[in-house]
């Protein structure tokens, strides 16, 4: 500890960036600071158009600025960001909670001069922003997963409507929306109400015999309930048609980013993840980033497209794989005060990537592998919480090490890693033993 005091006492603080600019962003107009002897008013107002924009960037080039600091508001900072990039000027984007907590700034124009000091002494540090091929790649991801949610809300409305009608399909088959459920929802929309030809409809694969499906098919054919269906299954169906445009386009961005020759798959292949793209992506990702991220337990085509098109497969920019699991908000916080640890609880995010990392987690509840192992003892000894936290770190961890050293995954199964916990614990116990003057005796086994 006073070595820590030593060096912080005779550490200055410096001029970092003399030529730093700092814009405080807004929905209809930015504000934006300069060194106060770069221009008679060093502070100005733009408005957000793009005429307003180019004139900001040129202001900035007159005043000599080569370094920006920008608060990340909304997507209101998204246009001016690419813009100054493109004018070869080094953007900084900050997080608005770490320079808001200063009294008696309250105003647009105290904001950006006081990001314009803070930038000056290098005393901020900018977010991690991917390459703009990742970038495109993430935002159509993105466009991907809310389709799937809002025809994810016409599903239910399906549901809803049959069940006003006392049509209980949902109680004998898993999905509506399944091979089986469309099939018979189709033919209910149509004008079919037999109940043994809609039952005749059924896959091999379900469970229900037709009896008790033809039994659930008997109910109150209401006019007002048909309709509702009917357009329910009409806004299912161009949910479905825009689902298959962005899988084109995914398929299009993937095959650009390919640095790996992989060989693949020109037919659909059967896929266990609902809602999973209508092409090979597994193969496209191998390609991408030269490893395949779902040999990992948990880690299904989909998480491992996620993760890739928040992050990209480039891991430069994180120094090490702690520093990656902190971006994610999957590590342990350091909440210390006066010597004593008031909590260690990771910090709240919305970082997508660290989502699917946590359903990944989730998901080894029952494998019987060496990481369903780890996640089944932190899950006894843990809350769930923390246990499926602590997994997906983990998880992470290993997603790291793939994409920086090339190598692949190799699970070692379950036996292996109890075998493993089984040594460690011994191990300890033996140490304690011997601190307390006694010696362990192993048991001999019952023959």
């Amino acid at each position: 500890m006073e070595d820590v005091i030593a060096k912080f006492k005779q550490s200055k603080l410096e001029l970092i960036h003399p030529n730093a600019a700092g814009i405080d962003i807004g929905s209809a107009s930015h504000f934006v600071a300069v060194p106060p002897d770069r221009d008679n008013k060093p502070v100005r107002e733009f408005k957000s158009f793009t005429a307003d924009l180019n004139g900001l960037a040129d202001w900035l080039e007159a005043c000599e600025i080569d370094t920006v600091a920008m608060e990340s508001t909304g997507v209101y900072w998204i246009p001016l960001y690419e813009l100054l990039e493109s004018r070869g000027l080094t953007v900084y984007l900050v997080n608005a909670r770490h320079v808001r907590n200063v009294s008696g700034r309250k105003s647009d124009v105290l904001d950006c001069q006081w990001l314009q000091q803070l930038m000056s002494f290098g005393l901020l540090s900018g977010a991690f922003r991917p390459k703009d091929e990742i970038c495109a790649l993430r935002a159509i991801s993105r466009q991907r997963d809310m389709l799937i949610r809002y025809q994810a809300r016409h599903v239910q409305h399906m549901q809803k409507a049959l069940a006003q009608m006392n049509i209980q399909l949902a109680n004998v088959i898993s999905d509506i929306v399944g091979e089986t459920g469309q099939k018979i929802v189709r033919a209910i929309i149509t004008g079919e109400r037999d109940g043994h030809i809609l039952a005749n409809l059924k896959s091999n694969r379900i469970r229900a015999g037709k009896d008790e499906i033809e039994k659930s098919l008997v109910g109150n054919w209401r006019e007002e309930h048909l309709f509702a269906l009917k357009q329910a299954m009409s806004l299912y169906d161009a949910y479905s048609e825009r689902l298959t445009e962005c899988d084109r386009q995914l398929e299009t961005m993937l095959a650009a980013l390919q640095v790996h020759k992989v060989e693949i798959c020109q037919k659909k292949r059967r896929s266990n993840v609902k809602n999973a793209p209508k092409f090979d992506l597994r193969a496209h990702l191998i390609g991408m980033c030269g490893v395949d991220l779902t040999r990992i337990d948990g880690i299904e085509v989909t998480t491992a497209m996620k993760v890739l098109s928040e992050v990209g497969a480039d891991m430069s920019r994180f120094k090490s794989a702690k520093q990656f699991a902190s971006w994610l908000g999957l590590c342990p916080g350091t909440k210390i005060s006066g010597g004593k640890v008031l909590s260690g609880a990771s910090k709240r995010t919305a970082n997508r990537a660290a989502q699917a990392l946590r359903m990944a987690a989730v998901s080894l509840k029952s494998s019987q592998s060496a990481l369903g192992a780890y996640y089944r003892r932190l899950c006894g000894r843990l809350d769930k919480a923390k246990a499926i936290t602590a997994t997906a770190h983990k998880l992470a961890r290993l997603i790291y090490t793939m994409l920086t050293k090339g190598t692949e995954y190799v699970d070692k199964g379950q036996e292996y890693y109890e075998e493993r916990y089984r040594q460690r614990v011994l191990h300890h116990l033996t140490v304690r033993a011997r601190k307390l003057g006694f010696n362990l005796t192993p048991v001999p086994e019952a023959t």
